[in-house]
């Protein structure tokens, strides 16, 4: 009975942990879409590109950003979003503007 207890425990365990991993860092790919008029510069602290006007980027498999991620406009304007961003989201573009959209919204 007792090693049953303790087997329950574990597995009970395994699964919350399981759960909490798979949320938000399992490797989902991250969107990004540009409806503004010029190419921007995105960096999500380990990974800088561009995504071009009328555009958009996915990076596959990336699952939750780290820390910041900054968008660049030509004009030297940078906006920083502090939170972290998940595959069940898409940072869309605007001229001068960022926002965060379900994954499915543009």
């Amino acid at each position: 009975m007792r090693q049953l207890k303790k087997l329950a425990g574990s597995t009970l365990l395994a699964a919350a942990l399981a759960a909490v991993l798979t949320g938000c860092s399992s490797g989902g790919d991250l969107a990004f879409s540009n409806e503004g008029p010029d190419d921007v510069t995105v960096s999500t602290g380990d990974q800088e590109f561009t995504v071009e006007s009328d555009g958009g980027v996915h990076i596959l498999g990336y699952g939750c950003t780290e820390g910041d991620t900054t968008v660049r406009f030509p004009s030297g304007r940078e906006i920083v979003l502090t939170e972290r961003v998940c595959p069940d989201q898409q940072i869309v573009i605007r001229d001068g503007a960022v926002d965060l959209h379900a994954a499915s919204d543009s």
